[in-house]
């Protein structure tokens, strides 16, 4: 009788407990996130335009949330590592992705089969910033073969076919495709070199391994100013503020480069199935973040523009990237190598 009565006794207690999860335990539970440290994840080697987006937030995001933000570097496969990986995480909150316009816009049509979806696994935050790329050489190697514009290189390309070595930050980046469109459209060949990220690229393209990149121009900007990599033009459709001297590809390349356009952009996301009050809030920050002085002055003086939208305008915008960057890999030509 004894033994029936404390079984009773915790059956009752098992369905308080459940009672109060679906009510007041579990609205609180809601409220508490984050309670612990959120983690976001860069799918690519540290030192590049997402890395350091990533780590302009993360500081932005821990202060607004009294929790820590901290970021951390899984680079691979031209950022399908680090993507799949989110794909699988508990969509708790607690692991977010600085997606790019590669993970979420080129990848699936580049690739015969990637380890995620990128619209069925992720719930879109925001865009954090938009930026053009740069086409950047070697300072010095540049002076050595009389290269100053757009065109010197073209010709000297021409002039020493499959000897130009063209650094990347990996398979699928912007940074590789801007490259391809431009081998395509100009109608000259250099040999790809993907990385695991545009940190390690630039390495070797500031040792002079490499000969070209089309780097993302934040990444870039401080060897620009610094006098150690020629910019010889921007891959957007204008100018840079960030660099107004510096030519777009279509005004210096000539006609067969009439119309070439190759921007990049960053955003964050989180895995399919997060809770729409968390993706809001972290939106809502992001957005208060970029539009406060310091930290849009920081983007835009490293030529990134500042982003903001909302979850429902990113996916959307996510859609229309896919059909864009489709269309460039079947002109390009390019392929994963």
């Amino acid at each position: 009788m004894l033994l029936r009565r404390r079984l009773l006794r915790i059956t009752l207690y098992t369905a308080l407990l459940s009672a109060l999860a679906v009510t007041g335990w579990g609205v609180h539970a809601q409220q508490a996130w984050p309670a612990k440290p959120v983690r976001i994840v860069v799918p690519f080697a540290p030192g590049g335009t997402t890395d350091i987006l990533a780590r302009a937030m993360a500081p932005e995001l821990s202060k607004a949330f009294g929790q820590t933000f901290f970021v951390e570097n899984k680079a691979g496969a031209g950022g399908n590592l680090g993507a799949e990986i989110v794909s699988k995480s508990p969509n708790d909150g607690y692991t977010l992705l600085m997606g790019t316009v590669g993970t979420h816009g080129i990848n699936r049509a580049l690739y015969n089969k990637l380890p995620f979806d990128p619209i069925k696994d992720f719930v879109p935050i925001s865009v954090v910033a938009g930026v053009p790329n740069v086409m950047v050489v070697n300072a010095e190697v540049a002076k050595s073969r009389n290269i100053n514009t757009v065109a010197d290189f073209v010709a000297y390309a021409k002039a020493h076919p499959a000897k130009l070595n063209m650094a990347s930050s990996g398979n699928g980046t912007s940074i590789h495709l801007a490259g391809e469109l431009f081998k395509s459209m100009s109608g000259t060949y250099m040999v790809h070199f993907p990385y695991k990220g545009s940190g390690p690229a630039l390495l070797d393209l500031l040792g002079g391994s490499m000969d070209v990149m089309f780097d993302n121009l934040p990444s870039s900007i401080p060897h620009i100013k610094s006098g150690k990599l020629k910019a010889l033009a921007v891959t957007s459709s204008q100018r840079s503020a960030a660099v107004p001297d510096v030519p777009t590809v279509e005004e210096a390349g000539g006609p067969s480069l009439k119309g070439y356009e190759a921007s990049s952009w960053f955003g964050l996301l989180a895995p399919a199935g997060t809770s729409m009050e968390v993706v809001n809030r972290v939106q809502q920050e992001v957005t208060k973040a970029l539009n406060s002085p310091a930290v849009k002055e920081k983007l835009l003086s490293q030529g990134a523009i500042p982003g903001g939208n909302t979850s429902a305008e990113f996916a959307k915008f996510i859609d229309a990237e896919h059909k864009k960057w489709a269309h460039v890999v079947k002109v390009s030509g390019a392929k994963v190598d």
